[in-house]
């Protein structure tokens, strides 16, 4: 297949964004060229990492984060507004990904944040590749916010979790968005009601007296519920800009097994990416082939 022109979008999704990883692998292996890249949170993360030529570093770096790694990476703060400054994690990053101009970037690339006191959309084109990225990963009460030209820079995904309206197009290109915003909701809640029912019915006494001192509705908690309302309003955003913008391919990868934070299971999750995408791939080149042997056929 000859190389086609992609303008890629990379979506919000935390540890789950690991899949994007993927989904560019295949796309280059599918003979795609991505010739401009926009990304939210942490696909502004591997977007970035990407338009800097350093992927398959990341990608080998990420092989070894484990549990206790994680931990030594979190730099737990007592901030009134966020449980983690996130400077650490950045520092790690920047020994093997040199922070760069984004505009001195071989392809276009712009990372979205929000404006907290306005509630408005901020996307960076140009300064401190990282400083963007870190201001698009703030995610609220999790990271410190970004405080920058007189703005409290939160996550992305708040006002545009996958930016296809923002990613530079070239003519003739391709849109491509990857989404991993969405988790398969039923597919979740199936899984935690079989495991209810086990520990429900189980003959350990340790378990039994657990059942006994732990609610059978432990799982629906105000946690959960802000949890899930979020990333509710946030999956409905990504489809609404679907809608709008009519990407050519649009990789909608959702998940039940695995979560924002399972950051320890990179190489699980850059298989779904890469699963996903040539799945979605080969369907479009189906319905393009088909559209070409019909115009053939009425000339």
């Amino acid at each position: 297949m000859n190389k086609r022109n992609v303008a890629l979008t990379l979506s919000s999704g935390g540890a789950r964004g690991l899949a994007h990883i993927g989904a560019i692998e295949e796309l280059e292996e599918q003979g795609f060229c991505i010739t401009s890249i926009a990304g939210c949170s942490m696909g502004a993360l591997i977007g970035g990492v990407y338009a800097a030529g350093k992927l398959e570093e990341f990608r080998e770096w990420m092989k070894t984060i484990n549990r206790k790694k994680m931990l030594e990476l979190t730099d737990f703060s007592l901030g009134i507004n966020h449980l983690v400054k996130g400077t650490r994690i950045i520092e790690a990053i920047m020994e093997f990904v040199p922070d760069v101009p984004i505009e001195e970037l071989p392809i276009p690339y712009c990372a979205v944040a929000t404006d907290w006191k306005t509630g408005r959309e901020v996307v960076f084109r140009k300064g401190s590749l990282f400083q963007a990225i870190r201001a698009s990963i703030s995610l609220p009460s999790f990271y410190e916010p970004v405080k920058r030209d007189g703005m409290i820079l939160i996550d992305g995904g708040v006002t545009n979790p996958i930016p296809m309206n923002r990613v530079v197009r070239h003519k003739g290109d391709i849109l491509v968005g990857i989404d991993v915003s969405g988790y398969n909701y039923e597919a979740q809640w199936k899984k935690q009601h079989k495991l209810a029912e086990r520990r429900k019915h189980s003959t350990s006494l340790s378990q039994k007296i657990l059942n006994r001192l732990i609610p059978d509705n432990l799982n629906f908690n105000y946690y959960t519920m802000l949890s899930r309302v979020s990333s509710l309003m946030i999956r409905q955003n990504s489809i609404l800009m679907a809608q709008l913008m009519k990407p050519e391919i649009l990789v909608d990868i959702q998940m039940s097994h695995y979560g924002g934070f399972d950051y320890d299971k990179s190489e699980k999750l850059i298989a779904i990416g890469r699963q996903k995408t040539l799945q979605t791939i080969q369907k479009y080149l189906s319905c393009v082939n088909a559209d070409l042997t019909s115009i053939e056929n009425n000339q």
